[in-house]
């Protein structure tokens, strides 16, 4: 069972969903060749795609073409359903940072077809995470410097004020989808400047007053 584990307490929530938005950086939208979202655009992730802090991201053998994408994580620490944006943030217990590794390949046959992404966004160790903070330790999630290097040479970096939606956001509208539970973790997009990787890369992602992720590449 996949946990969610927090630097400063011995607190553990197992893992629920995972909720992923998509193009919620203009400036990815942009890079991907793809229009800006007039709403969040959603996929899930499974739990088991889980891998913590000092793991390895393992490239299935049917992809030859893995991108990295560091993204803020939201840790749901109260269940709710159709939640109002003005009550959003009671339902946030903590941040994270994450890396929704991608099968780029894959991915692009599927769109090309019409069929959904789940192979290439869900496969076993797709969803690299670290520990995470509770929400009194950030002082404003919409303000945090977020950063990936890989092998040391920084390929990502922005900050969290230039996402397209608030976390307000994204909680009202998922929740007007998804019932959110205990566990749950939110995906929340990356900014531009994804990239391929390959097996023995060394990634570290960064996100401001929430601590650092290094995982490697196999």
């Amino acid at each position: 069972m996949a946990l969610v584990q927090f630097r400063h307490s011995d607190k553990k929530f197992p893992v629920g969903k995972i909720v992923c938005l998509g193009r919620n950086y203009a400036a990815h939208a942009k890079e991907m060749n793809a229009e800006t979202p007039e709403a969040p655009v959603l996929f899930l992730k499974p739990s088991t795609a889980i891998v913590h802090d000092g793991s390895s991201v393992v490239i299935p053998r049917f992809s030859s073409e893995l991108h990295h994408e560091v993204e803020m994580v939201v840790v749901v620490g109260k269940s709710g359903t159709r939640i109002p944006k003005h009550e959003a943030m009671e339902y946030v217990y903590g941040y994270a940072v994450g890396l929704d590794m991608t099968l780029r390949d894959v991915q692009s046959e599927a769109k090309k077809k019409g069929l959904p992404w789940s192979v290439a966004k869900g496969f076993d160790t797709s969803a690299p995470l670290s520990d995470a903070v509770e929400k009194e330790h950030v002082t404003n999630p919409h303000n945090l410097d977020i950063t990936l290097k890989v092998n040391g040479v920084v390929r990502q970096h922005s900050n969290t004020r230039n996402m397209i939606f608030s976390i307000e956001e994204m909680i009202a509208y998922i929740s007007s989808i998804f019932t959110l539970e205990v566990g749950d973790l939110i995906f929340t997009g990356t900014p531009e400047g994804v990239g391929g990787v390959v097996s023995g890369d060394q990634l570290e992602a960064e996100l401001e007053s929430v601590g650092i992720l290094r995982v490697g590449i196999q």
